[in-house]
C-alpha cells in the first residue's frame, strides 16, 4: 500500500499536476493540504476519474485539507477534537479497509505554522500540537497501522534545514516547536523518512524567493508518522522533488511511502 502526503497549495490551482503525479506515483492513498477551497468547489469529478474517492474537509481562501483513497471510506472524521471553537480546517481522519482484511487509519494533517512568534499564532500553534497529541495517544491505543501525514510546519532537526542559521527565531524552528514535535514522536510514532534515511539535505519545500529551489534552499516539513503497526510494514520513504520543478509548483513536493499491508 503507496500512501502519500503533499501540500499542494490551492488545489484548483495545481489540479494539473495532481493529476498527472497521481498517474505517474499511483499512491493508494493521498494526505492533501491547503486546498484554499470550500468543499463544493473541490475537483472531485477529476479526481474520481482516476479512480479515488474523495473525503474534504475545505475552507474558503484558506486551509483545507483531504484524503484521496482508491478504496472506499469506512469512516471519516473532520476536525482535530478538543476546541469546539476551532473553526480552522487543518485536521481529517478517514478508515479504510485493507484488501486482506483489516484496516488503515490515515488523517491529513495541516498543522498552524504559528509565525509571528509574538503573536497570539505561536500559542495556537502549540496548543494545537497538545491537541493533535492527546488525539494521537487515544488512536495508539486501537493498535491499527495508523498514518498521521502532512504539513507539519515543524523543522526537527538542524539536519532537515539548508541554513539552519536563517530559522532560529521562526515558529517552524524554534526550541519549543521541536520539543513538541519530540513530544509527539515519543508517545510511540515513527517518523517514516527518518527510518529509512538518515542523510541531511532531505527536503520537501523550497520557498517562492530569493532562487530557494535553484540554491537547493530547503527545509523538511512534511511528515509521515506512523504507529508500530505501520512501522513494522514500512518498506521505503520517498521525496518525489522532481515534481517542484514544475511549471508554476507548488512549493511543497510529494513524500510517500510504501506499506507491506
Amino acid at each position: 500500500m503507496r500512501i502519500a502526503t503533499w501540500n499542494v497549495n490551492s488545489v484548483k490551482q495545481r489540479l494539473e499536476h495532481l493529476v498527472a503525479w497521481l498517474k505517474e506515483a499511483r499512491p493508494d492513498i493521498v494526505c492533501l493540504q491547503e486546498l484554499k477551497c470550500q468543499d463544493e468547489a473541490f475537483p472531485a469529478l477529476e479526481i474520481e476519474a482516476l479512480g479515488y474517492n474523495v473525503a474534504t474537509h475545505g475552507q474558503k481562501t484558506f486551509n483545507g485539507v483531504a484524503i484521496l483513497s482508491l478504496r472506499p471510506f469506512d469512516e471519516v472524521v473532520r476536525g482535530l477534537p478538543g476546541d469546539d471553537q476551532d473553526v480552522q480546517s487543518r485536521y481529517i481522519e478517514a478508515v479504510i479497509s485493507r484488501e486482506g482484511g483489516g484496516v488503515v487509519r490515515v488523517a491529513s494533517i495541516y498543522l498552524p505554522n504559528g509565525n509571528p512568534p509574538a503573536t497570539e499564532k505561536y500559542p495556537y500553534k502549540l496548543a494545537w500540537m497538545d491537541r493533535l497529541i492527546r488525539h494521537a495517544e487515544g488512536l495508539l491505543r486501537l493498535e491499527e497501522p495508523l498514518v498521521l501525514a502532512g504539513d507539519y510546519n515543524v523543522i526537527p532537526e538542524p539536519r532537515d534545514v539548508h541554513n539552519p542559521e536563517l530559522w532560529v527565531g521562526d515558529a517552524l524552528y524554534l526550541p519549543r516547536t521541536r520539543a513538541k514535535f519530540r513530544e509527539l514522536t515519543n508517545i510511540g510514532l515513527t517518523d517514516a523518512l527518518r527510518a529509512c534515511d538518515g542523510r541531511d539535505g532531505i527536503y520537501t519545500f523550497w520557498d517562492y524567493q530569493a532562487g530557494a529551489w535553484q540554491k537547493n534552499n530547503g527545509i523538511r516539513i512534511d511528515h509521515l508518522l506512523l504507529s508500530p503497526q505501520a512501522a513494522d510494514r514500512l518498506s521505503c520513504c520517498e521525496v518525489d522533488k522532481h515534481v517542484r520543478a514544475w511549471e508554476k509548483p507548488s512549493d511543497h513536493v510529494p513524500v510517500r511511502i510504501d506499506l507491506a499491508l
